[in-house]
């Protein structure tokens, strides 16, 4: 399972301090599963990301950010929990990956995605900014793709958005409550101290371990193990598995783009985790 939020300012007035994009999630996953953190990638230097390195699966990513010609795009990938389905001869990591190298737009690549679906059940979050156009905010677009059930939602930018491992017209409880406690940061966000301030606010809303129950979608979804996968940081050791990556991605009116991961080392989830951040200008 993961989580995801996600704010844009689309009011097209550029504000000194201002942030165009601002991002929060985190990648659950085995604890044991070998990865490399975010990192430019050696193929595709303008990409930023970590990578899947299970054995069979190497190169994948869950979640990544890339830039070129006046285009950054967003890529995250969530599964959509407690569903099956048939034809399924292809792993899920390279669908993020190939939409932030190839020269297609995100609508373009989601419709070709689903055109050519022999993946397993999932959501594919898909942000795309032309910043060719100024410091104004900029066109930009977010798609949420699935194949259970086979659609391409245009969201709107509105207001803060979220997602998680079920369709997107039934989220998770915590999806509804992270979403508006991430709203709630992004409001007072002019009104803290520092970006590190910020940055700490995220990071704290995403180790957050507080349970969201009742939640009727993840009872029926995962029944026998709901109550442990309710909070937007989960913590299962029993079965070696949790929120294992943090990522905050802030990109300002001027395009630049702040990468912060903040990762375990170990496969104590009480133990040591790294951070690690990368800036870019775009």
């Amino acid at each position: 399972m993961c989580i995801l939020f996600i704010y844009v300012n689309n009011n097209g007035v550029p504000v000194q301090g201002e942030y165009k994009l601002i991002l929060a999630s985190n990648r659950d996953e085995y604890y044991t599963r070998p990865a490399k953190g975010a990192a430019p990638w050696d193929e595709s230097p303008f990409v930023i990301g970590g990578r899947d390195m299970e054995p069979g699966r190497e190169g994948g990513t869950w979640l990544a950010i890339s830039g070129r010609e006046g285009i950054v795009k967003i890529g995250a990938l969530l599964n959509v929990t407690g569903e099956s389905k048939p034809n399924v001869t292809l792993g899920r990591g390279p669908i993020v990956a190939n939409y932030l190298v190839e020269p297609l737009s995100n609508e373009e690549y989601s419709k070709q995605l689903l055109a050519n679906d022999n993946y397993g059940p999932f959501n594919l979050v898909s942000v795309q900014i032309d910043t060719k156009g100024g410091n104004n905010g900029g066109n930009v677009s977010i798609l949420h793709t699935s194949n259970t059930p086979c659609k391409i939602d245009q969201c709107e930018l509105d207001n803060p958005l979220g997602f998680g491992n079920s369709t997107l017209d039934v989220p998770l409880q915590k999806v509804k409550h992270g979403r508006k406690q991430f709203g709630d940061i992004v409001d007072k966000r002019l009104k803290l101290e520092s970006k590190e301030q910020l940055i700490n606010e995220l990071l704290e809303l995403l180790s957050s371990d507080e349970k969201h129950l009742p939640d009727p979608e993840l009872s029926r979804r995962v029944p026998k193990y709901f109550e442990k996968l309710s909070s937007i940081n989960v913590r299962f050791p029993e079965s070696g598995y949790g929120s294992r990556t943090r990522t905050v991605i802030l990109i300002d009116h001027e395009n630049r783009m702040d990468f912060i991961e903040e990762t375990m080392v170990t496969a104590d989830p009480n133990g040591e985790w790294k951070r690690t951040t990368w800036e870019r200008q775009f």
